[in-house]
């Protein structure tokens, strides 16, 4: 496994106005953005393929527990207002759930008989307010032992396809560096590399006028999947295993923390 990937040209950003547009996010950046610049040299390729405006699904690889630091950061470099899918338990709470609201995260809810539709509800969001989410289809960090994108669940595909939400793959490497997977300290010095890849939407023509159903829903999460590794064997300069890591036949849960 290459820990140092071979430089690949960068393109110009397009900036759009989201972020111009005063929010607690200018509080965030100007916290955090000090901090990632100690920690990290970030790269990012391609940045131009996140849309402008309107709304879209981010589509990440997920095998450190600080990745959602660095997708965001990357996110608002590129000039689009990263935002999460958050329980909706935590908007309940009083500080953390005014910090949430106030920085534009979407309440999801997970109990009861609407936890199905969590994801939808999150989707329809997107299409009223032409924001943008960011969705890991892996739904917790990878079980893979190199660290390649594992099986997917459908939560992406179902909010894509129900919706008509372009799915924007972005895959990155070198946050291993920083926080490895499932550690509990986080290396600050020296910088580390990072590279950050974003990809042409994912092409789900194929499931027009299908049937919206669980087969649908997991074969759009299969071809979702294979655009996010595609990008990171480019900046991996890997070949990814030929059949993507499924925890059941590993016997491992599919949630929590586990031991390789």
């Amino acid at each position: 496994m290459s820990d140092t990937p071979k430089p690949l040209p960068q393109t110009s950003v397009k900036r759009s106005t989201e972020k111009s547009r005063p929010s607690v996010f200018w509080i965030l950046a100007a916290i955090i953005l000090p901090i990632a610049r100690v920690m990290m040299k970030i790269t990012i390729i391609d940045g131009h393929k996140l849309p402008k405006n309107g709304p879209f699904i981010l589509a990440p690889n997920h095998y450190s527990e600080i990745d959602p630091i660095v997708i965001g950061i990357a996110t608002w470099k590129i000039g689009r207002v990263p935002r999460f899918m958050a329980k909706s338990s935590l908007f309940r709470i009083p500080v953390v759930g005014r910090l949430l609201r106030a920085s534009g995260q979407i309440p999801v809810e997970r109990e009861g008989s609407s936890r199905g539709n969590g994801p939808i509800d999150a989707a329809g969001t997107l299409v009223t307010t032409g924001g943008g989410v960011i969705v890991y289809p892996e739904g917790t960090l990878t079980r893979d032992p190199d660290l390649w994108p594992m099986r997917g669940k459908t939560g992406a595909a179902r909010m894509a396809l129900t919706h008509d939400l372009p799915v924007i793959p972005i895959a990155h490497w070198g946050t291993q560096k920083v926080m490895a997977r499932y550690a509990k300290k986080v290396s600050f010095f020296p910088p580390k590399k990072i590279t950050i890849k974003v990809g042409d939407a994912v092409d789900l023509s194929a499931f027009d006028g299908r049937a919206r159903d669980s087969a649908a829903f997991a074969a759009a999460t299969g071809t979702i999947m294979d655009a996010i590794t595609a990008e990171l064997e480019d900046i991996r300069h890997e070949k990814a295993p030929s059949e993507r890591w499924d925890p059941t036949k590993h016997n491992q849960r599919e949630t929590g923390r586990f031991e390789s």
